[in-house]
């Protein structure tokens, strides 16, 4: 599958990746290297004009952690979801705090929107 995106991106993304919430390291412990589901996962993903937090390229999942900054950013959110939808992937959201409280319980859910669940 080839995805395009804006190149520019691709250093962002590799500064994205060094800078990992906490959050997005616990996510990432349990996703990377096939341990979920043997699914093949990859972070701070450049695609079309945007960086996403985590993907999933067979199942074309899209995996978003939402911390304190997107409070702001609702209706940016909402557009930017939305163009990424329109382009045939499927979004899942989690709040930042949920990920570092509830680990499992975001893993159940995605095991339901993957259909391991």
């Amino acid at each position: 599958m080839i995805i395009k995106y804006n190149p520019k991106l691709k250093a962002l993304a590799r500064e994205l990746r060094k800078n990992a919430t906490h959050a997005e390291i616990m996510l990432w412990q349990r996703l990377r290297r096939k341990q979920f589901h043997n699914l093949d996962f990859h972070r701070q993903k450049p695609i079309d004009e945007f960086i996403v937090d985590f993907f999933c390229p067979e199942l074309k999942l899209i995996v978003e952690i939402d911390g304190i900054s997107h409070d702001t950013k609702l209706d940016q959110d909402r557009q930017r979801q939305g163009r990424l939808e329109a382009l045939g992937f499927s979004v899942a959201r989690f709040l930042d705090a949920e990920v570092r409280n509830n680990l499992e319980g975001v893993l159940l859910v995605l095991e339901k929107k993957t259909g391991f669940g």
